[in-house]
């Protein structure tokens, strides 16, 4: 691990714009970046259950939601959301914020590659129908807002298992 082993704010993919108060973890050398790290590589470099708080601001639409190798296919949005589930505390919360993936702030930039829109997050939520399909770690869906030609945001809270 990096040393980071205490409760945290964590800022992912926080480029050079880190919320003061949060660690600063993104791919990139940036001023304020305190963990440098590849999001799509897990374990991140963060024990796990030390982040009592979140934000993911314009991450999660480059994230591949799918991707295909030589040992099958993987699902790195799913990995994704279960290594952020990992590192949070029993309880904490993420705020996430992404384009809505038919808006036009998501498909001009040529590296968004996973839409995600106002029903996305049911996947994550045992208390909705959709998470059945993958079952991945639990979350709880407290505020969902969106606009079609705008931003999904939503806040999730990390479930027990």
């Amino acid at each position: 691990m990096n040393g980071l082993g205490h409760v945290m704010r964590l800022d992912i993919a926080c480029g050079n714009h880190k919320d003061l108060g949060f660690i600063g973890m993104d791919i990139q050398t940036l001023p304020g970046v305190d963990i440098v790290h590849d999001l799509n590589v897990h374990p991140w470099p963060i024990e796990a259950e030390s982040v009592e708080y979140a934000k993911a601001w314009h991450i999660l639409e480059h994230i591949p939601p799918v991707s295909v190798t030589v040992n099958g296919t993987r699902r790195p949005f799913i990995e994704f959301m279960n290594e952020m589930w990992r590192v949070m505390k029993t309880g904490a919360r993420v705020d996430i914020e992404t384009p809505y993936g038919g808006s036009a702030g998501f498909l001009h930039d040529p590296t968004h590659c996973n839409p995600i829109t106002a029903v996305t997050f049911e996947h994550f939520d045992p208390e909705y129908t959709r998470y059945r399909t993958y079952q991945p770690k639990p979350w709880k869906i407290l505020s969902l807002q969106y606009t079609e030609d705008g931003n999904v945001n939503v806040v999730l809270e990390k479930r027990a298992e």
